[in-house]
């Protein structure tokens, strides 16, 4: 089949481009009598020429090349049922070719952020301001219809000039995926149960989920010697583990989350106690007490009193007003306080000094965030905490800008 009869038909698909469109092939003259109509082809994207840059009109073309033709004006909206039904069993294995190289370029995702980060401390363990900038990278690959992996590359910039330092990691590597009805994570990841009062922490392990309304769930994990599960101790074996088991559920209006802990290994709770092992039961109360109000609750209770000093059981109440989201101006603000003794918590998620030497602390703190523009988040919190024992005390300032990208 000759370009000159594919031309032919192309035109009578009704493809249209602006008059007098700038006609890119070397070998199509200006008074060639398909100038016009090679050149509003060519705009439309509906042919190319070759590499030379030659339109090649007199020469012959595949069916393939003719049915890419023909798929290229279905897209631009040419009514072309006739010439799709001539080259239908080409247009099936074009279509499957594009689809794969479509479903290969949306296989991989990469998103992150930036973080800087201002502090400012008044207590003796930190100190002073300090300033900070964290950058993470996430890289998502689709695997099958059921399974990704996930990576997590994390770079940290002290900025300050006392104690200038980098680091980047690879701080996650696991893969989400579903084996029957069970949902399963293996891997390196960070693991924040309820709020993250009890635990927030990176671990190695694997953790399965089941059910919907009511949901169970299940995690083993093990503490390495580059990553450790409370308060900046690094384990000095691999031999610590860790045992969280779970239930998130809804009665009523208000959402339950149920959780215990078993933690065997004195880096999984304290590095100064130096206890090998310990249990904490975990219940966490949600609900909506005005548009745009919610109220939480959390209870926690450790097993054993291996701070003599301090009770065994803590709390903490929280009250969260809207909250900023992709719209620019959004805004939330919310407040906590916190009653929480060493004997009740492994890693805790939150800004504020936990004084573990002094048997925990309790204070409560105060905050906002504000969408300043498109993917770009700022939050400011005050913390007002003191030591559980002793006088220890501590009144700080985390002013963070966020950059999602």
């Amino acid at each position: 089949m000759k370009k000159s009869l594919v031309l032919a038909m192309a035109m009578a698909l009704g493809v249209t481009a602006s008059a007098y469109a700038a006609n890119p092939f070397s070998d199509v003259p200006a008074g060639h009598w398909a100038y016009d109509s090679v050149a509003k082809l060519a705009a439309a994207g509906v042919v190319d020429g070759y590499a030379d840059g030659a339109f090649g009109g007199d020469k012959l073309i595949t069916r393939y090349e003719m049915a890419q033709i023909v798929a290229k004006a279905m897209a631009k909206g040419a009514d072309c049922d006739k010439l799709a039904a001539e080259f239908a069993d080409e247009l099936d294995t074009l279509g499957v070719r594009v689809a794969k190289l479509e479903k290969g370029a949306d296989a991989v995702k990469i998103s992150g952020f930036v973080r800087m980060r201002y502090q400012d401390h008044d207590d003796k363990y930190v100190g002073g301001d300090k300033a900070d900038m964290r950058t993470r990278i996430f890289i998502t690959g689709q695997v099958n219809d059921d399974w990704t992996a996930t990576a997590m590359l994390q770079n940290d910039t002290t900025l300050s000039d006392d104690d200038a330092e980098e680091d980047t990691d690879l701080k996650r590597v696991y893969v989400d995926g579903k084996i029957g009805g069970v949902e399963v994570r293996a891997g390196r990841w960070d693991e924040i149960p309820n709020s993250g009062a009890v635990l927030d922490a990176y671990l190695d392990g694997v953790k399965l989920s089941y059910g919907k309304d009511v949901k169970v769930w299940g995690l083993a994990a093990k503490a390495t010697t580059d990553l450790n599960f409370a308060n900046g101790y690094i384990a000095e074996d691999s031999n610590d583990r860790l045992y969280v088991a779970g239930l998130d559920t809804k009665v009523g209006v208000i959402d339950v989350n149920a959780t215990w802990f078993k933690a065997n290994g004195a880096s999984l709770y304290n590095p100064y106690t130096k206890v090998g092992n310990k249990e904490i039961y975990n219940i966490g109360l949600g609900m909506d007490v005005a548009k745009d109000l919610r109220l939480s609750y959390e209870y926690m209770w450790g097993d054993e009193e291996y701070d003599e000093r301090v009770s065994k059981d803590g709390y903490i109440v929280g009250l969260n007003y809207k909250g900023a989201g992709e719209e620019v101006g959004s805004y939330g603000i919310h407040a906590y306080y916190y009653d929480q003794p060493v004997n009740a918590f492994l890693s805790p998620t939150f800004d504020l000094t936990n004084f573990n030497e002094e048997g925990g602390y309790e204070g409560w703190s105060i905050g906002a965030d504000y969408a300043v523009a498109k993917n770009v988040l700022l939050c400011v919190n005050y913390y007002d905490t003191e030591a559980k024992v002793g006088k220890a005390e501590d009144q700080s300032v985390f002013s963070e800008l966020y950059f999602f990208f």
